[in-house]
Parts: structure tokens; sequence; C-alpha cells
């Protein structure tokens, strides 16, 4: 059985671990915070999370994680059988991360840590954030899912990487980026219904107390 690596507070841990619902694919979630200890290093060489411990060893970047399930795994499709589908599919996914979740990250320590971010890493997120959103609506077809008819890997990303983007921005940037785009307002709110995405939220809810005295105790350098 696949064992899954990580925690329900982590987005990039949830994409995958909804891929795995999603597919209908049996696994075991095994709690792991990243880590620069010898142990930690052995199940991702760069201590991070995810990681997906497979008969044949372990798999970490969620974007190679993601390709793995995809290839190995029966169930729901989440990638079209058509090649250039499929590469827009991954053309999105990559938008998201490079232009809307990344610039996002740089400013999570203020949104849900109460960590001060400077004025010039606010400035520069918000330029490509801007950007980032304006990409991706010109390069989705909204239909209703990101890439189409059917949700695909590209809404696993878009689901846990725009929500925490808006989020961000909204509390660091005083910026609504969801105002004038409405289809991606839309497909949030679709993707909010999914069954899945309400397990994997309740487990985030129950997961995120702990989490944040762990944040606050390392902070604090307890």
């Amino acid at each position: 059985m696949l064992k899954l690596h990580g925690f329900p507070v982590s987005n990039y841990y949830n994409m995958v671990k909804l891929a795995l619902l999603e597919k209908g694919v049996p696994f075991e979630e095994v709690l792991f915070f990243p880590g620069q200890d010898s142990g930690s290093l052995s199940v991702s060489p760069r201590g991070k999370v995810p990681a997906l411990e497979t008969e044949q060893g372990f798999l970490s970047e969620t974007s190679a994680i993601l390709d793995y399930i995809e290839r190995t795994q029966g169930g729901t499709p989440l990638l079209p059988s058509e090649p250039f589908a499929q590469a827009k599919v991954h053309e999105l996914m990559k938008e998201i991360e490079l232009y809307i979740e990344l610039p996002a990250r740089t400013c999570y320590a203020e949104a849900f840590f109460g960590m001060p971010v400077e004025p010039l890493v606010k400035e520069k997120a918000r330029s490509e954030l801007l950007a980032g959103f304006a990409t991706v609506e010109r390069n989705g077809q909204f239909a209703p899912y990101l890439a189409g008819a059917q949700l695909s890997l590209a809404d696993v990303m878009f689901a846990f990487s725009v929500d925490l983007a808006v989020a961000a921005a909204k509390k660091v940037l005083n910026l609504d980026l969801l105002a004038d785009f409405p289809k991606a307002a839309a497909l949030l709110a679709k993707l909010g219904e999914h069954p899945h995405l309400a397990r994997i939220q309740a487990d985030k809810d129950a997961a995120m107390p702990g989490f944040l005295e762990m944040m606050r105790n390392k902070k604090q350098g307890n």
C-alpha cells in the first residue's frame, strides 16, 4: 500500500491526498514534518513535505508524485488522454506554482503566523500575483474546470494554491485577487463543494491547533 508522508496543514500534501482520494487509491497517512535530520532526509532528499512511500522507495516533489500516481494507479483519470491536452494541464500547473503559489508564499509568514514581511517583498508579491492571476485567466478554460469539462491535476493544484494566495493577499496586501476574476471564484466554490475536499478540509481544521502551537514554540525557540 502507498504511504503518504506529511501533515494535513500542508497544501502540497493535500494536493497529493486529493489525487489519491479522487482516484480511489488505498493509502496510509504517515505524520511527517520537514527537517534536516538524517531520518527526515532518508524520507525526502530535501527534507520536505510531502513524500510518497512506494514498494520501490520514496518519491518527493509534488509534481513528480502526482505524475507517478497518474501513471501507475487506476481509477478516475486526472489527465486527458490526448498529448496536447495533457501538456496544457501541466502548463497550467506550472503557471499556478511559479506565478501564484510561490509569490503568495513570501507573504505567508505575516498572513498566517504574525511575522512581519518587508515592504519590498510585499510589493514584489503584489505585482507577481496580479500577473500570475492574469496568466491563468488567459490560459484557463473554466468549462467548468480549469482545463476543460473534467477535473484534472490542474484543479488539484488550483484548489490548494489559489485559496491560500487569495487569503494572503487580502490579509497582507489588502488586495482582492478574485474581484475581477469571477471564473476563478466560481471554480473555487465548485471545488469547495467536492466531498473529498470537504474531508481534507476537516482533517486540516483538526490538525491546525497543534500545528500553530508547534509554530509558536518554534518561533520562541522552545
